[in-house]
């Protein structure tokens, strides 16, 4: 035998045999079906209605199952009842619905019992927190965007689930960017769905933790759920308040007047950086108006707090109450325009009060200010109607900030103004 023959083979031992890539695929595509086969296994034995059961045996099956490689799966399972294809549609083959999930509520849907489910994923996540993030950040986005094309009764229950889990905090409201989708947003398919989400959220919570919520996932304009033809604030405060969610509806209405404001003061405060004449400052907030209006009591608080930012005050505290009065008195022909009534003519005189108290370096000024505002200055219309608003001011409407010392530094000229409104009306 020659040496060729009797040489030992090379061996394999210790070589790991790389498989084929196409077999990897084939065989993954059928590992969450046995991941959701040995889920049903687990919740099989627990009793219908038995919440702490199904806690348990979640809780107990995370230590043998691969929750995170299959999270997506397991969020399927317990949502919507079953592992989705593309599309949102079930996978074809033979699985019944999963033994505990959110579809299983009764129906019509009870939000006591949706809450004991939820209560299931919040002990759930809390052992496990690492599902967490693919819960918020892929499972819900994913299934909300297939919303349209379940049931009612189905759309509402998850609707509800999704608004508790956000309130707890269990996910972020970034999840809901999904809802904006077109096919979604048509035929109000997303606006019924936020709302049914808002009320469960706040059933909960408050609109200032709803709010806060939306703001950290960058939720900025609700509009973005309407259909393109209803995408105004006028449709979106109808809408929620027709819904009973009131709340809602002025917070948006605050958010925008907010934004409004914000814009008026900083075109106002570039114009007086430029010099321009009051003329135009005027012409440019009536523009703004005409496109978005605001309030005239909110309007003439946003002007009034551009105007003063502009005072360049004095190092010398003796100075700067006749320089109040001679800048604020300058200031009246831009104001004037805009104190249309008794409510909008109150609310400046407040705001003076405000700002007054809180820089106490005009404190003093006050009552000086009030007669130079368009209530009594010269270049203002100077008639018994506005002297009411000083009055009405005086007596009830005064703000609480500083509010005696106001009310006593003012007696005197309110006393003047009481006096000639009567002989005005004797002399008639």
């Amino acid at each position: 035998m020659s040496q060729q023959q009797t040489a030992a083979k090379p061996s394999l031992q210790g070589v790991r045999i790389k498989a084929r890539k196409g077999a990897v695929k084939a065989h993954a595509k059928h590992e969450p079906s046995i991941f959701r086969d040995q889920l049903y296994k687990h919740l099989e034995t627990v009793q219908p209605g038995d919440f702490d059961g199904y806690t348990n045996k979640l809780v107990q099956a995370g230590s043998t199952l691969e929750f995170l490689k299959y999270a997506d799966a397991l969020f399927e399972i317990l949502l919507v009842g079953g592992l989705l294809q593309p599309g949102g549609s079930f996978i074809d083959d033979g699985a019944p619905l999963s033994p505990f999930s959110i579809v299983n509520a009764k129906e019509p849907v009870d939000v006591a019992e949706i809450k004991q489910y939820v209560d299931v994923f919040n002990k759930l996540i809390r052992r496990y927190k690492y599902l967490q993030r693919p819960l918020e950040e892929t499972s819900l986005p994913s299934l909300l965007q297939y919303i349209n094309r379940w049931p009612d009764a189905q759309r509402e229950k998850f609707a509800i689930t999704a608004g508790l889990l956000l309130s707890q905090g269990l996910a972020s409201a970034s999840c809901l960017q999904s809802l904006t989708k077109d096919h979604l947003v048509k035929n109000d398919v997303s606006i019924s769905v936020i709302t049914i989400i808002f009320r469960s959220y706040m059933n909960e919570q408050s609109m200032d933790h709803l709010a806060t919520s939306l703001r950290k996932g960058g939720i900025k304009d609700l509009t973005a759920f309407f259909p393109p033809n209803k995408r105004d604030d006028k449709a979106l405060e109808e809408h929620f308040r027709s819904a009973g969610l009131g709340q809602v509806a002025d917070w948006w209405t605050k958010r925008q007047f907010a934004s409004l404001k914000e814009n008026v003061m900083k075109s106002t405060k570039e114009l007086l950086a430029h010099e321009s004449s009051h003329a135009e400052i005027v012409a440019d907030i009536k523009a703004k108006q005409a496109e978005q209006p605001l309030p005239d009591s909110e309007l003439i608080q946003c002007i009034w707090q551009a105007l003063v930012s502009s005072i360049e005050w004095s190092a010398r505290q003796d100075q700067n109450e006749a320089l109040a009065l001679r800048e604020i008195t300058g200031f009246c022909d831009v104001l004037e325009p805009f104190c249309n009534g008794a409510k909008t003519e109150v609310a400046l005189i407040n705001v003076v009060q405000v700002y007054c108290y809180e820089d106490t370096r005009i404190i003093k000024a006050f009552p000086q200010i009030l007669k130079a505002s368009p209530q009594r200055g010269e270049t203002s219309l100077e008639s018994c109607a506005e002297l009411d608003s000083i009055i009405y001011w005086h007596q009830k409407g005064s703000k609480a900030q500083g509010r005696q010392h106001f009310l006593n530094a003012t007696q005197p000229l309110v006393k003047f103004l009481q006096e000639q409104d009567s002989e005005d009306e004797d002399d008639e």
